[in-house]
């Protein structure tokens, strides 16, 4: 067994928690926010009416010019973000505010050239200190992935990493020896944001996803109201919102977030 097997043996905070989340719920809702859209100020209400809500956990995006695996609500929210001076180490400040003062976990979603840049032992560090619990990076595979695979493992911080319709079941076998916290299904192939079938042929995709792994699977994706969640119960352990509530916040503003989260969940 290699060190990275070890590893993704050894049950996580963030897979522990979500466990015993699930002994008290059918299924978890993870929502997703990028910092700095519309504004920090703006981002802390957002996620404080989510947290009072009751979601489970929630993805932090840290903004990037180039989020390939984003549609373009969330690519806008990521311009955005950036144009108004939103920065990596503004993004570490916001994350440690709502670490200190809400009682759920939060991972950071980003891309790998922000890890590079910022070190990768520098920002597996940081995240540990400022209560963090893991990161999803989508453009960085397990076979790219050994200096972060290493500086999460040090710094005990959750890989999270992804599965899709198109992975092999091999492929799927052998991302799931290197993650941990849980699997992060996409409901589709493609980008964030666009329409998702949730059919009997995703019942199967998800069936496989489940046996493939040990860990926790989240499915997001298209996820955007109440009967998307609903499908999902029993055939995931989390669902996932993320465009969806930006466009709310677009439409109707920031206020529309408790109300609109309250929907999935009642």
């Amino acid at each position: 067994m290699t060190e990275t097997n070890t590893q993704a043996s050894a049950p996580a905070f963030l897979e522990t928690y979500i466990r015993e989340q699930r002994k008290k719920k059918d299924i978890l809702l993870m929502t997703h926010i990028v910092m700095g859209y519309p504004s920090f100020e703006a981002s802390f209400e957002i996620v404080r009416q989510m947290v009072d809500a009751g979601v489970d956990l929630m993805e932090l995006q840290i903004p990037f010019s180039e989020p390939m695996a984003d549609g373009p609500v969330i690519l806008k929210a990521n311009q955005a973000a950036l144009d108004s001076g939103a920065t990596v180490e503004k993004c570490f400040e916001f994350a440690q505010k709502v670490s200190d003062r809400f009682d759920i976990p939060f991972l950071f979603m980003t891309y790998g050239n922000i890890l590079y840049k910022y070190g990768m032992e520098a920002f597996a560090e940081r995240m540990s200190r400022i209560g963090v619990k893991g990161a999803i990076v989508p453009d960085l595979p397990p076979e790219e992935a050994n200096d972060y695979l290493s500086a999460m493992k040090k710094n005990d911080m959750s890989a999270v990493f992804i599965f899709s319709p198109e992975t092999s079941d091999p492929r799927m076998k052998m991302i799931d020896t290197h993650a941990t916290g849980f699997i992060y299904c996409l409901a589709r192939k493609g980008v964030t944001g666009k329409e998702t079938q949730f059919s009997s042929d995703m019942g199967s995709y998800l069936a496989r996803c489940q046996k493939s792994t040990r860990l926790p699977t989240a499915v997001g994706f298209g996820v955007k109201e109440k009967a998307d969640i609903d499908f999902l119960v029993g055939k995931a352990d989390i669902a996932v919102v993320g465009s969806q509530t930006i466009r709310e916040v677009e439409q109707k503003g920031v206020d529309a977030t408790g109300p609109f989260i309250c929907s999935l969940i009642e």
